[in-house]
């Protein structure tokens, strides 16, 4: 009945009730304890409802109460250790589905024995279970599972006759062994649940015994054992479930006599072989899940005849062959998932899933299929939720088609091998929320209709070659939480509207070539914790609004053009873990408040225009020369080896400046004319030099991984050219035409990313004919490698040693390359602003291009030296019987 409050007290007052039940009834507060009074109740049923507070104690006097239920309500605190001892009658007993917690007392059932029923499941009840369970004669169900209980189970427990339901899943520390046959005797079992605990050991072989089972599920414990064959013999088992513990060997073919089955589960274990095609006999089988293991061969065209089949995963696997043959007789399926496997050939076993009328899920993605998605995808059920094929190698594009499936929520098909534009009909998806489309090739502009797409929340477009800019009606995604439209070819500048996206948690629009400044107001993305907007062509000052974000864990500005001071409302970002200002125009003093930023680990300052003294403690105590080194400006830090911080008197700071003002002006007037002169002559001098040097735009040019992995041929042995300390080097072939040199750090030595910046640091700095130049750079979390000239006469150590070399090399020509190193020695000790030392000059690291010009090659280990003589370089050791860059290269010994 639609009743609704609370119960009132006068309840107690009806002596003669027998029978109470106000299931579902809308009542609130608390239960009466005047309840206790109605002592002929023999039935109280209070289920359903949204009774709140503790069980009273007083309901422990109802001594001829039979069946009492409390079940699907609110309530809370512990069982109260009272309350059965004196229900001498009671049968049945379910407190399902509260909050109850504590302990339930040893004592509990001591004097319940007509009790046949317990449910106190979906509660949050702990520690051990009572011995005392084990000594009632007359139970049948036991539900005590999704809860906190812990310890071992009784083995009292599995020596129960009339036991039908033994259910325990879901408390997380059960634990314990299995006895064995001689003690193991659930003769009536029914229903064994055990699921998500601590079990271990082999599993229990005294349940061959019980023929009756109907149900067996021992998920995510921890046997250890082969599928046992016994299983075969229980001719009324519907479900059986063992995924998520360490099966071994394969799965017994005589399974396929539990014709009874409806669910299969042997997921997550280390079973191998080949999936039995007498799975096919199961014809009542609707759930089969055998993902995660190691399964090898074809998939069993007998699985493609269980008419009944709604749930089929066979992913993580390493399976072979083509997809299904044939998918007629699954009218009923509602999830295929064949991914993470070996299969190959096209995708056009999609074609028949337009017969499954109950489709939603269609996960076919890290295999090695090819081919173009067939237009006829289209055709797929209206119902249909999920789609992804990422991780294959599919050609063409996403179909225009697949727009038909308006239904459609998920849909992952990137890296994958697309170059076609996104088609505009991607608007017609108004139910799409995430989209991945990312790691292709894909071209063109992207579509203003993708705004269109009101309830996106993830969209991934990175790694691919979009150009043109953002459209503006991204402003209209307001429920977009995760954005990235990294690595592509995309500029403009960035819409504002793009700022107001209030639920925004990441942002990633890195590696593009955004020109403009940043909005002044972008305090609308309060939700956003990670943010990286580096590598772009930005200007102007960091906006001050950014202070505001304070959600912010991750914020990277780098490799733009950012200038004026760090905003002082930074202080307010306390949450940041990680921040990157490196390789902009920044000036000023680095704020104090930095060092006081508990969770900031990461931080990178180099390379701005920043002086004053380097603020002492927190992330600046563990701080490395690397995350401040090209600021000229600083000082402090003897630690970092700049130079101390010196103190002037207030009369030299005021008057010193004033006394030189005129002579500063005129200086710099005519170092300003010079260097006017100067440029004019060398910009003339480049363009006329520009066409004939293809180097000349490649460094403008992004250089991904994969183009690296394509021009080296995957990295291959034939295309090596050397290797050091730090890496290899190998020839590659650029999609230019362009033949390159690329030196690929070993990320697993822990020199090797120090090595990579300071020869980034040098070769960015350095211009001499007679130095090798980097054209580029590739450089992720796990991945760096330099780009060079590529040097076609090999190394002089190869010519003066190697048996096979043709050139014979006579005293003008021993001179010649001499002077070549010289003179590039002497531009770095003299004619560079820093003095560089190579630190490793040796006859392999000079290089000979196509006219025998000899260019000095591998700054891995050099060492800058600044105005005040201080060294910036790590501790890293150069070649042994390394000479001095100060003395002479030791070529003489080997004339003639």
């Amino acid at each position: 009945m639609p009743l609704a409050g609370s119960m009132t007290t006068h309840v107690g007052n009806l002596s003669f009730l027998s029978v109470l039940n106000l299931t579902n009834t809308n009542l609130t507060g608390a239960i009466p304890p005047e309840l206790g009074r109605l002592h002929r109740l023999k039935y109280l049923r209070l289920s359903g409802n949204s009774l709140s507070s503790i069980i009273p104690p007083t309901l422990g006097n109802l001594t001829r109460l039979e069946f009492l239920g409390l079940d699907l309500n609110q309530l809370s605190g512990q069982i109260p250790p009272e309350l059965l001892l004196h229900m001498h009658n009671l049968r049945k007993i379910n407190l399902y589905g509260n909050d109850l917690s504590g302990e339930i007392s040893p004592y509990l059932f001591n004097n319940t024995p007509s009790l046949s029923y317990i449910s106190f499941g979906n509660n949050s009840l702990s520690g051990p279970i009572p011995h005392t369970i084990a000594s009632l004669p007359m139970l049948q169900v036991l539900n005590l599972q999704v809860n906190q209980l812990s310890g071992l189970v009784p083995q009292a427990m599995y020596n129960m006759s009339r036991l039908q339901i033994f259910a325990l899943a879901g408390n997380g520390n059960l634990s314990g062994i299995f006895p064995t046959n001689q003690t193991f005797s659930l003769p009536m079992l029914q229903f064994f649940s055990l699921f998500r605990n601590n079990f271990t050991g082999r599993f229990p072989s005294g349940l061959a015994s019980c023929q009756y089972l109907k149900v067996i599920s021992l998920s995510r414990n921890s046997f250890v054992d082969v599928v046992p064959t016994w299983l075969a013999k229980l001719s009324h088992l519907e479900e059986l479930s063992l995924g998520f513990n360490n099966l071994i060997g394969s799965i017994p073919a005589n399974l396929g006599n539990l014709t009874s089955l409806a669910a299969l589960e042997l997921s997550n274990g280390n079973l191998e072989g080949e999936i039995p095609r007498e799975l096919g006999l199961m014809q009542k089988l609707s759930y089969l899940h055998v993902g995660y293991n190691q399964f090898t061969g074809n998939i069993p065209d007998s699985l493609w005849n269980l008419s009944v089949l709604s749930y089929l995963n066979l992913g993580t696997n390493q399976l072979s062959g083509q997809g299904p043959s044939t998918l007629e007789y699954n009218a009923d399926l509602n999830v295929l998932d064949l991914s993470d496997n070996n299969l190959d050939g096209n995708l056009d076993f999609l074609l028949d899933l337009s017969k499954c009328r109950q489709l939603q899920g269609i996960d076919v993605q890290e295999n090695s299929f090819t081919g173009i998605l067939p237009d006829l995808v289209g055709n797929i059920t209206s119902r249909l939720a999920i789609f992804s094929a990422g991780y294959n190698k599919l050609t063409g594009g996403l179909p225009v088609a697949i727009s038909n499936i308006s239904s459609l929520e998920v849909i992952d098909l990137s890296n994958n091998l697309f170059t076609e534009p996104i088609p505009e009909s991607i608007s017609m998806l108004e139910n799409l929320l995430y989209l991945d489309l990312s790691h292709n090739h894909m071209l063109g502009l992207i579509p203003t209709q993708i705004g269109m797409l009101g309830r996106v929340q993830h969209l991934f477009l990175q790694a691919n070659k979009f150009s043109g800019c953002i459209p503006g009606n991204f402003g209209n995604l307001s429920w977009l939480e995760n954005i990235n439209l990294s690595n592509n070819q995309l500029s403009s500048t960035i819409p504002t509207s793009f700022f107001h996206l209030n639920k925004l948690i990441k942002l990633d629009i890195s590696h593009n070539s955004f020109v403009g400044a940043l909005p002044s107001d972008i305090s609308s993305l309060r939700q956003t914790y990670q943010m990286d907007i580096s590598s772009n062509l930005l200007t102007g000052s960091i906006p001050r609004s950014l202070g505001q974000l304070n959600m912010l864990t991750y914020l990277n500005l780098s490799h733009n053009s950012l200038e004026n001071s760090i905003p002082g409302t930074f202080e307010k970002l306390k949450s940041l873990a990680s921040l990157d200002l490196s390789f902009n125009n920044l000036s000023g003093t680095i704020p104090k408040f930095l060092a006081n930023f508990t969770y900031l680990t990461i931080l990178n300052l180099s390379f701005n225009r920043l002086e004053g003294q380097i603020p002492e403690g927190g992330i600046f105590s563990n701080l490395t020369v690397q995350s401040l080194i090209g600021n000229a400006g600083l000082c402090g830090a003897p630690r970092l080896r700049f130079s101390p911080c010196l103190g002037r008197s207030p009369s030299t700071a005021i008057h010193f400046p004033l006394f030189l003002l005129p002579t500063l002006i005129l200086a710099v007037v005519a170092i300003a004319i010079c260097v006017y002169l100067w440029l004019e002559k060398k910009i003339k001098k480049d363009e006329c030099n520009a066409s004939l040097n293809p180097t000349n735009v490649m460094g403008h040019q992004i250089i991904s991984y994969r183009e690296l992995i394509h021009a080296t041929n995957n990295f291959g042995e034939h295309n090596i050219l050397g290797s050091g300390s730090f890496g290899k080097v190998y020839k590659g072939l650029l999609s230019n035409g362009l033949v390159v040199a690329i030196k690929v750090l070993d990320m697993q030595l822990e020199q090797a990313i120090q090595s990579f910046d300071i020869e980034c640091r040098v070769l960015c700095v350095t211009r001499h004919r007679n130095l090798i130049k980097i054209l580029n750079t590739c450089s992720t979390h796990d991945f760096k490698a330099l780009v060079l000239e590529y040097m076609p006469n090999g190394s002089l150590e190869a010519l003066l040693h190697s048996s096979q070399s043709t050139l014979h090399l006579g005293f003008l020509d021993r001179l010649g390359i001499m002077l070549d190193v010289s003179m590039a020695i002497e531009y770095l000790h003299h004619d560079h602003h820093e003095l560089i030392l190579h630190c490793d000059l040796k006859p392999s690291n000079v290089l000979f291009d196509e006219e025998m010009t000899a260019h000095v090659a591998d700054f891995g280990i050099a060492r800058l030296l600044l105005d005040d003589n201080s060294v910036i370089s790590g501790s890293m050791p150069g070649t042994v019987g390394y000479m001095a860059p100060e003395r002479c290269v030791p070529l003489w010994d080997h004339a003639p």
